[in-house]
């Protein structure tokens, strides 16, 4: 189920609004459990089997990061988060990359692979990525034990389920146990409801309309239609603001649905295109994203310590990830370089 989208707007959101207020305004301790049913249904209208997927992931995670935390020994401490990043990274491979990767060996092998099309679960890789990093912070003993309704929510809460941004757990969590949470607020719904209609507009208005030109100009292209200096830059152009209104508008969307519920969901986007340099792009865009590559990956590697040569490693692992996770393409590779070389 998508934001813009009518099933969303005139049924879901509605409905989930008025069940949530009545359930504050009686027993605001049903106020969490309807959030997580209403993420549960949301993620199901998509796919059940991908719900299960989802359900399945969250158990996974949740018993062995209390295994972690049970555990006696170093050793045995280390083993099991092997295993939940084995096990969180090969789901993502195997949705992701799978079909990638037949394709890659079909055309070097020049035969004609026969694979089934595996469809992507929506939100794998922001849900998957949050639960790496929980399981990381409880290996490293920075992380606090959680009710598993707690856990469920923080994975699944639908408003940045599907398009991020990517939230830790502790800013999640320490909201849903603080006073401001299941209130019901004026002010918040005020906000909350702006800026969703700011992101809708975004979307709707702004990104789609650009997508019509893109898509024309980058279907000619690919069928072998010869374009002019102006289309081709016309196309680039149009793309451009399109990726960046579609992005920022879920982003908004998102702020603007958790507020409605006095919750704060990170920024993800703060004027990009307004950058100087490519390192300040990438502190302004999917800044989420680009704060779990840091946290989780570059710093682990040894980030900037060490020799120039060990610097630029990292920096190319770091951005080949992250150039990966928008996409299985070569052009998302080719891409990465260049930023790596321009950096």
């Amino acid at each position: 189920m998508l934001f813009p989208s009518y099933q969303f707007l005139s049924i879901f959101l509605p409905a989930f609004l008025i069940a949530y207020f009545i359930c504050i305004r009686f027993k605001s301790n049903l106020g969490i459990l309807l959030i997580l049913c209403a993420s549960a249904v949301f993620y199901w209208v998509s796919s059940l089997m991908h719900l299960l997927l989802l359900i399945t992931s969250i158990f996974f995670n949740f018993s062995l990061s209390n295994k972690i935390t049970e555990s006696g020994t170093a050793k045995s401490k280390k083993a099991l988060l092997v295993i939940g990043l084995a096990f969180n990274l090969l789901l993502i491979a195997y949705f992701k990359y799978t079909n990638f990767l037949v394709e890659n060996i079909a055309w070097i092998s020049g035969s004609n692979l026969s694979h089934f099309e595996i469809l992507l679960p929506l939100g794998i890789s922001f849900f998957t990525f949050q639960q790496i990093a929980y399981l990381i912070d409880v290996y490293e003993g920075k992380s606090s034990q959680y009710s598993f309704t707690e856990y469920a929510t923080f994975v699944s809460f639908f408003p940045q389920l599907i398009a991020g941004p990517i939230v830790h757990h502790k800013q999640f969590i320490s909201q849903i146990r603080g006073t401001r949470f299941l209130h019901f607020d004026l002010g918040n719904i005020i906000i909350g409801f702006s800026i969703f209609t700011i992101g809708l507009f975004k979307k709707v208005a702004i990104a789609d309309g650009f997508s019509v030109i893109a898509n024309k100009v980058f279907g000619a292209a690919e069928q072998g239609i010869q374009l002019t200096f102006a289309d081709a830059w016309l196309g680039a152009i149009a793309y451009t603001f399109q990726i960046y209104f579609d992005f920022s508008g879920y982003g908004d969307m998102a702020l603007g649905l958790a507020i409605l519920i006095g919750l704060w969901l990170p920024i993800n986007f703060n004027s990009p295109y307004k950058a100087t340099s490519i390192i300040e792009f990438w502190q302004r865009w999917h800044i989420t994203l680009s704060s779990f590559l840091k946290n989780y990956l570059y710093i682990p590697l040894g980030g900037n310590r060490g020799t120039p040569l060990g610097k630029y490693r990292n920096l190319v692992i770091v951005m080949l990830l992250g150039g990966l996770w928008h996409g299985s393409s070569w052009n998302f590779v080719i891409w990465v370089d260049c930023m790596v070389a321009s950096s």
